[in-house]
């Protein structure tokens, strides 16, 4: 065999042959694919049993006429909507004044504190979020009757308050009755902003806490002042965490009827009052169940508008 020859033939016999890759089963390949599909299948029984259905019962009851006595039949009223939007007007916009209101104070209070928390709280960071999250671990009920103590007539709050005549300027602007502050939309608004004000701390914080630090450094050795740092840098790429904070804070709050109910009186009730009052001690389902669709409604077209505007490319 000649050298030429012997070149040729080398790599053919150094050469292994090659496994063909085997075919999966078709079987196998069907049951990997649907693998997904009955990891969320929990989660979708769960919105179904849970969510879809009592809405779908809700919408079938908010068209339905009749009494407790005689039961309610599926009549297609649809004038329910109607009459109940008229009649509970005020309640609507005082909700929706009363949840916006306390959202603002709470990104107000929250933002600084989050970050606090987020760039300066060092060692500190883990026991400051403790300190957030620790209301949680009281009743929602509790936490709202303690306010009742510190709004108290007699209490110290409202006498600084009356030292310092804050509450003669309150009084004027409508927001106190005379030099008290229980029965007040004060009182409902402070409820209000201390019960959801840590989910409004939180996603502020998770935020800002993503942002890298040496977009500061950059900002600061390009001469920038603290505030335009925070202008341009810090809030922009905080806005996810805000967005979220709103939201959180916003939709629980319109709804909610505890605050009004404690720490209001009758000039004070938000439409969640109503709904319950008709579910619970009217017992007129009809108008408790449009009133529930009206809320969820109005707020959804708020949501929708407010994402929007502010958006949302950056929160998933």
């Amino acid at each position: 065999m000649t050298a030429t020859e012997t070149r040729d033939t080398a790599p053919a016999a150094r050469a292994t042959p090659r496994k063909m890759p085997r075919k999966m089963p078709r079987k196998t390949s069907v049951r990997k694919r649907l693998v997904p599909y009955w990891l969320l299948l929990p989660g979708i029984l769960w919105l179904l049993v849970f969510f879809a259905a009592p809405l779908v019962y809700q919408a079938s009851t908010s068209v339905q006429t009749g009494s407790l006595e005689e039961g309610f039949t599926v009549t297609w009223h649809v004038q329910t909507y109607w009459d109940a939007l008229t009649e509970y007007a005020p309640q609507f916009l005082r909700s929706v004044l009363y949840a916006a209101t306390a959202t603002v104070l709470c990104l107000l209070l929250g933002y600084p504190l989050a970050y606090l928390i987020a760039f300066r709280a060092g060692r500190w960071r883990n026991l400051l979020m403790i300190l957030v999250i620790a209301p949680f671990f009281t009743s929602f009920l509790i936490r709202t009757l303690a306010w009742k103590t510190i709004l108290a007539d007699g209490g110290p709050v409202v006498g600084a308050l009356n030292s310092l005549h804050i509450l003669d300027v309150t009084s004027g602007l409508g927001i106190t009755e005379g030099q008290r502050v229980l029965a007040t939309p004060l009182a409902v608004v402070c409820g209000l902003t201390y019960n959801f004000l840590p989910f409004m701390i939180l996603p502020l914080y998770s935020s800002l806490e993503r942002i890298d630090g040496r977009l500061h450094e950059a900002a600061r050795d390009l001469y920038a002042r603290p505030s335009t740092v925070f202008r341009r840098v810090t809030f922009p790429l905080s806005m996810p965490g805000v967005v979220a904070g709103t939201l959180l804070t916003f939709i629980p709050a319109a709804g909610d009827y505890i605050n009004a109910e404690l720490l209001g009186s009758t000039d004070q009730k938000m439409i969640g009052n109503v709904i319950q009052s008709q579910f619970l001690r009217v017992l007129d389902y009809p108008t408790a169940a449009a009133l529930s669709f009206l809320l969820m409604a109005a707020i959804l077209a708020m949501v929708t508008v407010y994402i929007r505007k502010a958006g949302t490319e950056d929160l998933v």
